[in-house]
C-alpha cells in the first residue's frame, strides 16, 4: 500500500471549481460571472496600456544590463513599497512625513495578509480575530494558518434590507476582547459590495479605540471602486492620520493594475513611533525566509515603475476611471433591465453598491437554476462579479435573473 493511500480528496475551492465548469460547459450563451477579474466589453482580459509600456521599458532595461533576474531582498523591492504605501496613505500623510509608516513587498493581498498575520500572533500575541458575515472566503483560512486560535464574526450584511447591518457591527465590536484583531475592507467590501459611510467609519472607530482593537485592513480595490485613489482610501487614512491608530493594511494591485498573476502585493505598517521599525522589519524577515525566502520582482517593478513617472501615473488613473466606469454602467444596466422585466423585490441594492462584486441576494435554488438551467456561473453566495457583464451578455443575464426569481422566491 502507498504511503498515500489514506490522503483523502479536499473540497474543491469554490470559485476555482465555477472557473474549470465554465470553461469546460461547451454551450455558447454561458456567462461567467465568477471570479473576480476585470473583463472590457467584450468580455476579455484588458491589460492595461501602461503595464504594456513598463513592460517594453523592462525588456529594453534587461538589454542594457540595468536590471537582472537576481534575488530581491527578503523584505522586497523597497523604492516599490515605499511607493504602495504613499500611494495608500496619502502624499502628505503624517504617518510617513514622521517616518512611522513603511511598507514591505507581499504576495499580493493574501500573501500581505498572511505575513501581517503571523507577525500578529508571534511577535503580538494575538489569538482572536474577527471578519465580516460575510468575508472573503480566504480570510479565515488565512489567518487560522498563522496560528490563531479563534476566528469570531461581526454582522454586516443584512439581508432583508440588502444593505449595511451597521448596528449589528457595532453591537459585535463593543463585545470583542480587548487586542482582537479586526479585518476590515478598505473599500468596496468583499462579497457585498457595500460600505460604510464615512460617519460611520467614524463611529466605528470611537468603538475600537475604546475596546483597544488592532485594525487590519484589507484593500484589494484602491481606485478600481469608484475611480478615484484618494476617495477610496479615506477609511484607512483616516484611521491612520486622524485618530491615531496603530495599524496594518494588506495591499493588492492585482485588480487596479490588472496583474492578477504577478502576485503584487504590499503590507503597510503603522506606528505610534519609528524606534521600532529595525526589530519589525528583522521579525517580518525571519517570517518570510522560512515562507518564500524572496518575492518576485517583474510586477512589483511594473508598479514601482507607473507610481514614480507622473505621465504614466496619470495615464495609469485614466484607466483606473474607464474600469470602475464600465462596472458602473453594468450595474446601473442590470438594475434597469431587472426593473423593467418587474423583477420581485428592490433592486436599487445592485447600484448602491460599489466595486467589482454584487451581492446580489438571490438564495442556493435561484443561484442553482442560473448555473445549471441558464449556464450562468457564479458563487452560492448569490455574489456576481460585475465585471463579467457586457452589452453582449447582460440582457440574457437579466432574463434569467428574472426567471430564477419568479421561480424560487
Amino acid at each position: 500500500m502507498s504511503l498515500f493511500s489514506e490522503v483523502p480528496a479536499a473540497p474543491p475551492i469554490e470559485v476555482f471549481k465555477l472557473s474549470r465548469d465554465f470553461r469546460e460547459d461547451p454551450c455558447d450563451k454561458k456567462v461567467s460571472l465568477g471570479v473576480g477579474a476585470y473583463r472590457d466589453d467584450e468580455g476579455k482580459p484588458w491589460v492595461l496600456p501602461v503595464v504594456k509600456k513598463m513592460e517594453k521599458k523592462l525588456h529594453e532595461d534587461i538589454d542594457k544590463n540595468s536590471i537582472n533576474h537576481e534575488y530581491l531582498p527578503i523584505l522586497g523591492l523597497e523604492p516599490f513599497s515605499t511607493a504602495a504605501t504613499k500611494m495608500l496613505l496619502g502624499t502628505n500623510s503624517k504617518a510617513i512625513q514622521e517616518g512611522r509608516a513603511f511598507g514591505v513587498q507581499s504576495l499580493s493581498g493574501t500573501g500581505a495578509l498572511r505575513n501581517g498575520a503571523e507577525f500578529c500572533n508571534k511577535m503580538l500575541k494575538q489569538t482572536v480575530f474577527y471578519v465580516s458575515t460575510p468575508t472573503w472566503g480566504n480570510h479565515n483560512s488565512i489567518f487560522l494558518k498563522s496560528g490563531f486560535l479563534e476566528a469570531r464574526k461581526y454582522r454586516y450584511w443584512n439581508n432583508e434590507s440588502k444593505g449595511f447591518d451597521f448596528e449589528g457591527m457595532m453591537e459585535d465590536l463593543k463585545n470583542a476582547p480587548e487586542n482582537a484583531v479586526i479585518i476590515l475592507h478598505a473599500v468596496a467590501h468583499n462579497p457585498t459590495g457595500i460600505d460604510p459611510t464615512q460617519e460611520q467609519w467614524k463611529a466605528i472607530a470611537d468603538i475600537m479605540q475604546e475596546r483597544k482593537l488592532f485594525p487590519f485592513f484589507d484593500c484589494a480595490y484602491q481606485g478600481f471602486a469608484s475611480g478615484d485613489l484618494d476617495k477610496d482610501a479615506w477609511a484607512v487614512r483616516y484611521f491612520a492620520d486622524d485618530r491615531g491608530f496603530e495599524l496594518f493594511c494588506a495591499q493588492s494591485f492585482s485588480k487596479n493594475f490588472g496583474l492578477y498573476n504577478e502576485r503584487c502585493g504590499n503590507l503597510s505598517f503603522v506606528l505610534k513611533s519609528s524606534d521600532n521599525i529595525v526589530n519589525i522589519n528583522s521579525q517580518l524577515t525571519v517570517i518570510i525566509r522560512g515562507a518564500y525566502s524572496n518575492p518576485p520582482a517583474h510586477g512589483c517593478r511594473i508598479v514601482e515603475g507607473v507610481l514614480n513617472d507622473s505621465n504614466l501615473y496619470n495615464e495609469w488613473k485614466e484607466s483606473i476611471k474607464i474600469m470602475s466606469g464600465r462596472i458602473m454602467s453594468m450595474r446601473q444596466g442590470l438594475r434597469e433591465r431587472l426593473e423593467k422585466l418587474n423583477t420581485p423585490g428592490k433592486w436599487n441594492h445592485i447600484t448602491d453598491q460599489i466595486g467589482m462584486f454584487s451581492f446580489t441576494g438571490m438564495n442556493p435554488d435561484m443561484v442553482s437554476y442560473l448555473v445549471k438551467e441558464k449556464h450562468i456561473y457564479l458563487l452560492s453566495n448569490g455574489r456576481i462579479s460585475v465585471a463579467g457583464l457586457n452589452p453582449s451578455n447582460i440582457d440574457y443575464v437579466a432574463e434569467s435573473m428574472n426567471e430564477a426569481v419568479n421561480k424560487f422566491q
